[in-house]
């Protein structure tokens, strides 16, 4: 008899740690269509007992999202990486104004440290310049620093009248 007693534990000291292994059977979730069942391949990898599934810590990751709530704050304030011309190194050398269709006019500067000639119309953008308006004889434009907008203009030199 004792022999036996012995192989019923030797059994169920063996039988113990498989048990822990296998995984419970999850019952699928009824579908419209019952496709055919997927069998499980025979030779999946047995899962890690070393931690239990309840236990085991969540990675939750917090995100930001921006969706015309207000100004992002990890945008530059400066909306173009070009920062030249300045209005200071530009000089108003002419001004071709149609006073029929005024958006057709033109005005031309100078860039006085580098000679470069811009011809520049209603609505273009130098640098952080932007031409709002071409009147006979000014050009206005705004200037966009740091979030702020300033209206700013250029005269054309007067002109000396010989007699």
């Amino acid at each position: 008899m004792s022999a036996k007693l012995t192989g019923v534990v030797v059994a169920l000291l063996v039988a113990g740690p498989l048990a822990a292994q296998a995984k419970p059977q999850a019952k699928p979730a009824p579908k419209a269509v019952s496709p055919a069942p997927a069998a499980k391949p025979a030779t999946a990898a047995p899962r890690d007992t070393t931690r239990a599934d309840s236990a085991s810590p969540r990675l939750v990751r917090e995100t930001f999202g921006y969706e015309g709530g207000g100004r992002d704050p990890f945008l530059s304030l400066l909306k173009s990486g070009d920062i030249r011309p300045l209005l200071t190194d530009l000089k108003l050398v002419g001004i071709y104004y149609d006073g029929r269709y005024p958006a057709r006019s033109v005005a031309i500067l100078r860039d006085v440290t580098n000679n470069k000639v811009y011809r520049a119309r209603t609505g273009e953008i130098l640098g952080r310049l932007k031409v709002t308006t071409i009147r006979p004889r000014e050009i206005v434009f705004t200037v966009q620093e740091f979030g702020f907008e300033r209206q700013e203009s250029l005269q054309l030199a007067k002109q000396e009248v010989t007699p």
